[in-house]
């Protein structure tokens, strides 16, 4: 069952959860060791055998998020990206002393072969609850009553976002629904432009970065939020301040984004909407927004996090 993106819904026929910033597993027993799936259908397994130890009646089935914590207690995709996609035995055992991962379980679809998807949210709660199932490396995480609350909270330990599912929603397996909305929180900073690369159309995406002492500081490539009209508008600003010289600091931007990059003086401000950003600071989901003519680039920093 997969959510929409929407604001906060409220009231009474709502409950709440944490959003964590993972990948989607299901985990199946079969009377044999845990079979792990990804969202796609594709076998897992392999890759997080601290799960293994994970014991249930044959027949049931779960529905989580796969999270690695960082010392903070916040999940971090970043490091979880070096383990979704391990497959090889060895490798994983290694990253799984280094790279734990937690199961956030937060449904029930099936418990000892019985089918529990048509069952209202709070009774699949209250029968995943009584699981039992909070060890070190899975859990069910709280849900909660109060919205407002809940993503207040959210806010404050720096997480992803919020879930709301309808209390009385049964399981929809395979569908988007409306009885769950995707809260995520969004960000904005102000970034100066070091320059542009083509892409699909003339104008691909915008390399940005904030000032130091040895040149900008690269902080990504950003190519969402372009339509045509702020296509145009970039190119009229950028064209004139060409550059043969990239100002960012030396191999400050990585390979890849820079190959095929028109480089431009470091005059003009962007802000820019994203998720979070990476522990080196690049930004992750950027969207261009506009163009601040009333911010200068020795006005751009990074803000505290």
């Amino acid at each position: 069952m997969l959510a929409t993106a929407g604001p906060l819904p409220v009231g009474p026929e709502w409950s709440y959860e944490f959003k964590w910033d993972g990948v989607r597993v299901l985990a199946l027993f079969g009377g044999g060791p845990t079979d792990l799936f990804a969202r796609s259908g594709a076998v897992v397994t392999p890759a997080y055998p601290e799960i293994a130890d994970l014991h249930l009646p044959e027949g049931t089935l779960l529905d989580g998020e796969m999270v690695v914590l960082d010392a903070a207690g916040r999940p971090s995709f970043t490091a979880l990206a070096e383990r979704m996609h391990v497959r090889d035995k060895p490798r994983a055992a290694r990253l799984a002393a280094s790279l734990p991962v937690t199961y956030m379980i937060f449904d029930l679809l099936f418990l000892d072969g019985m089918d529990q998807t048509g069952l209202p949210y709070l009774a699949r709660r209250e029968r995943l609850e009584e699981l039992g199932l909070n060890e070190e490396r899975w859990m069910v995480p709280p849900s909660f009553g109060d919205g407002q609350a809940t993503a207040d909270a959210a806010r404050e330990n720096r997480l992803e976002g919020v879930m709301a599912k309808r209390s009385d929603s049964v399981y929809l397996p395979g569908r988007r629904s409306t009885d769950w909305i995707k809260v995520k929180f969004d960000q904005t900073g102000d970034y100066v432009i070091g320059g542009w690369r083509p892409g699909a159309r003339k104008l691909g995406g915008l390399l940005v970065g904030v000032p130091t002492a040895d040149g900008l500081a690269f902080r990504g490539r950003v190519g969402g939020g372009i339509g045509a009209a702020a296509e145009k508008e970039l190119l009229a600003r950028l064209e004139p301040i060409a550059s043969g010289d990239s100002p960012f600091a030396p191999g400050a931007v990585p390979r890849e984004d820079s190959r095929g990059a028109n480089w431009v003086r470091p005059e003009l401000v962007a802000e820019i909407k994203f998720g979070n950003r990476t522990p080196d600071r690049r930004l992750r989901f950027p969207r261009f927004l506009r163009l601040r003519d009333d911010k200068t680039p020795a006005e751009c920093a990074d803000d505290e996090e």
